[in-house]
């Protein structure tokens, strides 16, 4: 048995256990944490390529391939070189950005070889993938603030003493007009347009620089001078990185092969990806206290694809907790805590973990609100066709307006929360549902987490302040 399968074996015993102890879940905690340093070199070239791809949208031309390239760098006597290119076109970094450099950690314990490449020369074009506008170009000190920024907080996902860093100044600062126009004659117009974003904008009149259709050219010639076995990237980044096949091909090289990786859903639960412009993301920068508060606040669906992006358990161990979610042997609160205890414990180690759940059970899970004395109540029969956002600031004073009480929801600062026998359920409200009726809202968010206005008692939370509803 190899060595992760050896830990899976412990973690799976752990996963059958109370998942409401303490005891359990620390156990649990320091078993899955310890493979972010687990040497994987022991796989086999399929194995490591299987578990590469259970964390992917897609691997071109395929799985196989991959296996393939493994076992052939293998026999050659060293390991697939891989890249990540970064754009450091922002100094905040959240945990959808953590998604590529854990599984790129994954490729480096299995003994291959990482390069991080920083786009000091294609951050000042600006990457127009999803754009609906020109990105603004960046200078040489945003650059470097921004990577420096970068580095400290994906620190805790990544060993970069293990890695090489490259700047694509260094190639392309110097390619002359005459190679570039050699190398255009060689590549289709339509497959640099046929880019959904690029029609997108040009039917709607909207700019499109040359600098930026020739990024992907740009983006492909980094791959041809790093002789990549292996490129990662975003799921909305696939055409990007298959213009460096094309590159390669025509440079005479063996051509890369394509990992994706998907965009991470928000918090809110809207289906947005998660993102600092929509207020729906998780900052590494934040406390281990909050990093908790913001994993407990999700929705349950969004527990599997959370724990698949950001811990090191396996398909095995997610299907074995969903099992117990489905037959009810594993309440879904005391699964989201162990989700934020992984999380609280990649950024800032198993005690701070630890601490910010017994920080958050004492302040929300044991504590009832039938506790904290008398508490401001609302009719739902008289107000209930009135919006959130209404009745937070005109019916209970909470908020001085209802664009104010909206914008706490866009923090996530606004929650339905149910409190009965068993404990609490509780639902962040999102900035649409502020404006929608309070009876409305609040129905389909019982719907969601299967409970009826009679399975206990509803609260209206917005930041610290709490309102009992009645009559719904």
């Amino acid at each position: 048995m190899t060595r992760l399968g050896e830990s899976v074996a412990r973690a799976s015993a752990l996963l059958t256990a109370d998942l409401s102890s303490d005891t359990t879940v620390e156990k649990l905690l320091e078993e899955t944490g310890s493979r972010r340093y687990l040497d994987l070199t022991d796989l086999s070239a399929k194995e490591q390529a299987e578990l590469i791809a259970a964390r992917t949208v897609e691997i071109l031309p395929g799985v196989d391939k991959l296996a393939e390239r493994i076992e052939e760098r293998r026999t050659a006597g060293r390991g697939l070189r891989l890249k990540l290119g970064i754009d450091p076109t922002a100094a905040d970094v959240h945990l959808g950005h953590a998604v590529p450099v854990i599984i790129l950690s994954r490729f480096q314990r299995m003994g291959h070889d990482v390069t991080l490449l920083i786009g000091d020369f294609t951050a000042k074009i600006g990457d127009p993938t999803g754009r609906t506008a020109e990105r603004p170009p960046l200078t040489d000190e945003d650059i470097a603030r921004n990577l420096a920024g970068y580095r400290e907080q994906v620190r805790p996902f990544f060993d970069f003493e293990k890695v090489s860093f490259r700047q694509n100044s260094e190639w392309l600062a110097p390619y002359t007009f005459p190679e570039l126009l050699g190398l255009l004659a060689q590549v289709p117009a339509s497959q640099l347009l046929q880019r959904d974003d690029f029609r997108n904008r040009l039917a709607e009149g909207s700019g499109l620089t040359m600098s930026e259709l020739l990024y992907p050219i740009a983006q492909g010639l980094d791959s041809v001078a790093l002789e990549c076995d292996v490129e990662l990237g975003g799921a909305d980044q696939l055409l990007n990185l298959q213009m460096g096949r094309k590159l390669m091909e025509l440079r005479g090289q063996k051509p890369q092969l394509v990992v994706t990786m998907p965009l991470i859903e928000g918090t809110d639960g809207t289906g947005a990806k998660m993102s600092k412009s929509k207020g729906n993301y998780i900052p590494l920068s934040a406390t281990a206290e909050d990093v908790f508060g913001k994993i407990m606040s999700i929705p349950d669906r969004l527990m599997a694809p959370y724990l698949r992006a950001w811990t090191e358990w396996t398909d095995s161990e997610i299907d074995l907790v969903k099992g117990r979610l489905e037959d009810r042997s594993l309440h879904p609160m005391d699964l989201k805590k162990v989700l934020g205890g992984e999380v609280v414990a990649a950024l800032y180690g198993l005690t701070a973990a630890m601490a910010a759940r017994a920080g958050f059970v004492a302040q929300f899970s044991k504590k009832s609100f039938t506790d904290v004395g008398t508490l401001p109540e609302v009719d739902a029969a008289k107000h209930g066709a009135e919006s959130v956002a209404t009745v937070l600031s005109k019916v209970l004073g909470f908020q001085p307006s209802a664009s104010a009480a909206r914008r706490v929801a866009k923090q996530n600062g606004l929650r339905l929360v149910v409190e009965t026998e068993g404990g609490q359920e509780s639902a962040v409200l999102t900035e649409a549902q502020a404006v929608r009726p309070l009876a409305e809202v609040a129905a389909e968010v019982l719907a969601g987490v299967g409970l009826t206005a009679d399975s206990g008692s509803v609260y209206l939370k917005a930041g610290r302040k709490i309102a009992r509803l009645r009559g719904l």
